[in-house]
């Protein structure tokens, strides 16, 4: 639960931002009925209170020859610290490496990688994943088709959204 209320203006604002963060001050303040000063004031709160973390700009992998998109899996050796850090480590100073999730289960992590080819793709495990201190065991699947993809977080319907705030202290 957000650190902070949001009230459905809030909702409003951040589901804007979420589909065009490219959007002026003014014309966000007229898509959700603010003027443009009160607007930048909640944006600002939102920005503070980390709610908003930050702004980005979306390719289009395919556009940028990124055409092979992989799922793997991967099991440790053992699931000690010193070996989760040492994976963690060289797995965040790799570019190709778009999403990286400690799991449970079979494998102790899901990585989803984007590459322009199965060169690429065979360097990166022969190369990079399999000498990484600790990795036992790696299980690719390839993406064959993109059927959903957003970056939009679901919000809460504005009539919800005062549900979001915290009780008031008692006296």
């Amino acid at each position: 639960m957000p650190s902070i209320i949001l009230d459905p203006i809030d909702v409003r604002i951040l589901a804007r931002l979420q589909d065009d963060a490219r959007l002026s001050n003014v014309e966000l303040a007229k898509a959700v009925h603010l003027s443009p000063s009160p607007c930048l004031t909640r944006v600002k709160r939102l920005e503070q209170s980390g709610l908003i973390r930050r702004y980005v700009t979306l390719l289009d992998p395919i556009e940028m020859g990124l055409t092979v998109s992989v799922f793997i899996q991967v099991r440790l050796e053992r699931q000690v610290e010193s070996a989760l850090d040492i994976f963690e480590r060289e797995i965040c100073g790799r570019s190709e490496v778009m999403e990286c999730y400690l799991m449970t289960g079979d494998s102790d992590y899901l990585l989803r990688v984007l590459v322009p080819d199965i060169q690429a793709l065979e360097r990166f495990i022969v190369d990079v994943l399999s000498r990484i201190p600790g990795v036992g065991n790696i299980k690719s699947s390839f993406a064959l088709k993109q059927v959903k993809y957003k970056t939009a977080l679901p919000l809460p319907e504005t009539r919800q959204a005062r549900s979001i705030r915290k009780p008031k202290p008692a006296r």
